[in-house]
Order: C-alpha cells, then sequence, then structure tokens
C-alpha cells in the first residue's frame, strides 16, 4: 500500500510541474523569477565592455513567438533578450517585423556563438521566410548595425542582469 501511495504522490507532482511549465510558457502565469528587464553587457577577450543593452525579456514562448512584432523600433541602446531554458540549434524569424535588426545568438556559456544582419520583410512578405539560425541558450537582437558599430564578435563573452 505504501509503494501505490508514493507512486500517486510522484504522479501528483509530475503532473502539477508540467503543468506549471506549460502555464509560464503560455504566459498565464509569470516566471518565477519574474523578470521583464535585463541589462546585457558584451565584453571583449580582455573583459572590456564593448557594449551594454537595456533589453526586455521574453522568456515564455507567447512573448518569444510575438518577440518584436509588436514594436515599431528600437532606439540606441534598446532590445529584446529571448530565453530559452537550455542550448539549442535556434531559428529566429522576421514575421510582422517593421524594421531592420541584429539578432546576437548567445550559447549556455555566456558567449556569443552567432551575429545575423536580420532584414525586415518587403511590403508583399509575411517574414515567415526569413529565417536566421544560430546556437544559443539566449538570443539578443538589438537595432540594425549595433553589431559592427559595437565591435561585437563571435567569441565575445555576454553577463546578463536581470531587473
Amino acid at each position: 500500500m505504501d509503494t501505490d501511495r508514493a507512486s500517486r504522490l510522484l504522479l501528483v507532482v509530475a503532473l502539477a510541474l508540467v503543468v506549471g511549465f506549460v502555464l509560464v510558457q503560455v504566459g498565464i502565469v509569470p516566471t518565477p523569477w519574474n523578470a521583464d528587464q535585463a541589462t546585457v553587457t558584451i565584453n571583449d577577450a580582455n573583459g572590456e565592455p564593448r557594449a551594454t543593452v537595456d533589453a526586455e525579456v521574453a522568456d515564455t514562448w507567447s512573448e518569444r513567438y510575438t518577440g518584436l512584432s509588436d514594436h515599431e523600433s528600437l532606439e540606441g541602446d534598446e532590445g529584446m533578450l529571448f530565453v530559452h531554458d537550455g542550448e539549442g540549434e535556434r531559428t529566429y524569424v522576421m514575421r510582422d517585423m517593421d524594421f531592420d535588426i541584429d539578432i546576437i545568438f548567445i550559447d549556455g556559456d555566456g558567449e556569443v556563438t552567432e551575429i545575423r544582419e536580420a532584414r525586415a520583410p518587403e511590403a508583399d512578405e509575411n517574414g515567415n521566410n526569413l529565417e536566421y539560425s544560430g546556437r544559443a541558450k539566449w538570443v539578443l537582437e538589438v537595432p540594425s548595425g549595433y553589431a559592427d558599430e559595437h565591435g561585437i564578435d563571435a567569441g565575445d563573452d555576454v553577463s546578463i542582469e536581470y531587473a
């Protein structure tokens, strides 16, 4: 009887974790860390800052799906930081975007792996076919040309401080 009770308890706990995970990913329940903003600092090989970005955090499936498509533009050192559960191959699309951006892919160790210059869709495109991929746990989207202006390269270190 004790084994049966333990099995049921384990099943209930597992079900609660799955339901909680789904509710967070859909955006119904906020993430436990409840971070809406982050400061992302990109450093060169010597640890000297190349750039600091004030970023909105997209850490649920719903927020990552919408991304910057509901923004008209990004200013100066503004961006959006997409947070994933783990490192993997990520593909971002320019769905319904109104402006060009740089997409910076960051691995689980906080190192820039790829930088992609992403154009906004033309008037006759929806942007779903404009795909940009890289290996990442975090993806930082910044204004177009930002990476070049600040000398950001693959291999640079990134630190993230949630606000």
